[in-house]
């Protein structure tokens, strides 16, 4: 299993006035009538979902294994001051000192208030073993003040990639120190059509230097959702489904002492599904246990770990038709609620393997092809108009030959101005 990384930054003290402003300011800036976490959630894939592969435009990329973060950056309009914080799963808030961000027209200038949906993982060289915390920004719900949630795939990514990403690379391109000391590097990450799967599983995902947990689909044509959103579609294979459940250790009594627990022995390891709820309202309930060798409970108690009471991660291991654990998930506030917990199992059950997905890749790309000749041309914005009626330089006689240099035009003067690079 890969490295899951620990958040950067100073947290805001929860129930404080700081992390109630920010969250109602998060909830504005989304068109929410609440102030919990914001981001979209997958559902599981299933066999009856190639079927909607093919009747409608995804997109698809890799599954990074690591922690999904809300990027916030709130710019005071009046002073150009700029606060950015991480938001995780929780709706906690860690604020980011010493990172600016800007904007995309005007450099010397910062970006107005954005808001970047990303997942956080450690890249390892795999020359010199270098670990780099990176945030891979796949989303944008906010781009400089602007909500564009309602709008579709296409120009939110185009937002995240014009507006946000591409004055902050040319930043770190031309002032590298700039950004030296910033707590991670920032990438967005890579899409594909989702008939090019070959390439996602041959291309890009055997260059991750992180940890891989299957892939995303995410329609081209929908608006971003807030919560579970079953238009996004999460593939892992079969043996590789995981649930998280909270896990709840159930010792066996003492031999003389019916009422007390023998805290030496080896207890059972029970997994409980969430049934909704929040903070001393969460509502759990047992649902099943979870499998440990004699050998894993040994090291377990050698690690000096608390383990009662925490999110764990399991798959369902087919030949001995038991539930095993992967890992702890300390990163989830809760562990899958139950109606997810239906739709995982269903999806073990019947799920989908990456031969069958990519056999499918040709009648999708051929149902992608169709619809597109079907769609009627978009009729030519005002200044595609203006353009189409302009002369060509090459139809124009040139008569009075090349302009001068000029200190006042676009074409000489400065080529340092406001610190950047015309």
């Amino acid at each position: 299993m890969s490295k899951i990384p620990d958040l950067p930054g100073t947290p805001v003290q929860r129930g404080s006035e700081q992390e109630a402003w920010l969250r109602n300011f998060i909830g504005k800036l989304c068109n929410l009538p609440h102030d919990r976490f914001p981001g979209s959630q997958p559902v599981s894939f299933g066999k009856k979902d190639l079927d909607r592969l093919e009747q409608n435009d995804y997109w698809v990329c890799e599954k990074s294994d690591g922690v999904r973060v809300l990027l916030t950056i709130l710019t005071n309009d009046q002073t150009n001051a700029q606060l950015v914080h991480v938001v995780d799963r929780h709706n906690s808030y860690r604020s980011i000192d010493g990172i600016y961000f800007p904007h995309y027209d005007f450099p010397e200038r910062p970006l107005r208030s954005t808001i970047i949906d990303a997942e956080l993982v450690i890249d390892t060289d795999p020359l010199t073993g270098k670990e780099t915390l990176r945030m891979l920004c796949f989303d944008c719900l906010v781009a400089d003040g602007t909500n564009v949630m309602s709008k579709d795939l296409g120009s939110r990514y185009g937002r995240l990639q014009n507006h946000f990403y591409a004055p902050y690379a040319r930043m770190k391109r031309d002032f590298p120190d700039s950004v030296a000391h910033h707590p991670f590097d920032i990438k967005v990450k890579e899409v594909n059509a989702s008939y090019h799967l070959d390439k996602v599983f041959n291309v890009d995902i055997p260059k991750l230097q992180h940890g891989n947990d299957g892939l995303i689909y995410t329609p081209v044509a929908t608006p971003y959702v807030v919560g579970t959103d079953k238009n996004i579609l999460k593939w892992k294979p079969p043996s590789e489904n995981s649930i998280d459940f909270k896990l709840v250790l159930r010792f066996p009594p003492l031999k003389d002492q019916a009422t007390t627990p023998d805290l030496h022995a080896k207890p059972i390891f029970a997994l409980h599904v969430w049934g909704g709820g929040e903070g001393s309202r969460a509502q759990y309930e047992p649902y099943d246990v979870m499998h440990v060798e004699d050998d894993e409970w040994e090291e377990m108690k050698a690690s000096g770990e608390q383990l009662d009471d925490r999110i764990v991660e399991v798959h369902w291991d087919p030949v001995g038709e038991n539930w095993r654990m992967m890992r702890f998930r300390d990163d989830k506030p809760h562990g899958n609620h139950r109606n997810t917990v239906e739709s995982i199992i269903q999806s073990i059950a019947d799920g989908v393997e990456k031969e069958v997905l990519l056999a499918r890749c040709d009648a999708i790309k051929n149902s992608w092809k169709q619809r597109q000749t079907q769609r009627p041309p978009r009729p030519a914005t005002s200044q595609q108009q203006q353009q189409q009626q302009r002369p060509s330089i090459s139809s124009t006689v040139l008569r009075y030959g090349p302009l001068a240099s000029s200190v006042y035009s676009k074409v000489g003067g400065p080529t340092l101005v406001g610190a950047f690079h015309r």
